[in-house]
């Protein structure tokens, strides 16, 4: 490798959806993101900025036709081999209570032989998002994770009848 090249960062992630309205409000108001400019690409879609040290990582949302699979009009689940997209984050009793006013199943998990947290929850289209959290920063004790919540690897729980009526429990609880 040349001693100028280098991988300096992550720039974005396309999320494909049916449900654009939906997804960005679970973005939005149950992650905390915030909308952000994006061109028209003569489809629609969204930007949603992602904090970083040095500057904002975006998640695109790919709506309508580049959402669709290859002729039989359906979004492609579990396509390809990504797993789950991860974040860093603050404030795991406030997530908790997010995923819980929304009636949205999570998971947790606790690192061992580390000061890192983890809580699992998917989006509207079954994209499992990982937030991650340093305890040094949460200043509560180490979670006490109940049997029924603790993450497994490969374990499935996206229900996607969990997240029909999302957008309008996120409008009721903003009103």
């Amino acid at each position: 490798m040349s001693g100028t090249s280098a991988i300096t960062g992550l720039l974005h992630v396309a999320i494909k959806t049916m449900d654009l309205e939906s997804t960005v409000a679970f973005y939005t108001e149950v992650i905390g993101l915030r909308s952000v400019y994006r061109p028209d690409f003569g489809f629609p879609g969204a930007w949603l900025g992602v904090p970083t040290p040095v500057g904002e990582a975006i998640i695109h949302l790919y709506a309508g036709g580049p959402a669709l699979a290859a002729g039989n009009g359906v979004v492609p689940q579990h396509t390809g081999a990504i797993d789950h997209l991860s974040v860093t984050a603050i404030g795991w009793n406030g997530f908790r209570e997010r995923f819980e006013r929304f009636g949205l199943p999570w998971r947790e998990f606790v690192i061992p032989n580390t000061t890192y947290w983890q809580l699992f929850v998917f989006d509207p289209n079954g994209v499992q998002l990982e937030l991650t959290f340093d305890a040094a920063a949460e200043r509560i004790p180490v979670p006490d994770i109940a049997a029924e919540k603790k993450y497994q690897a490969g374990e499935l729980f996206f229900d996607p009848a969990v997240y029909v009526g999302l957008l309008q429990r996120i409008e009721q609880c903003a009103a």
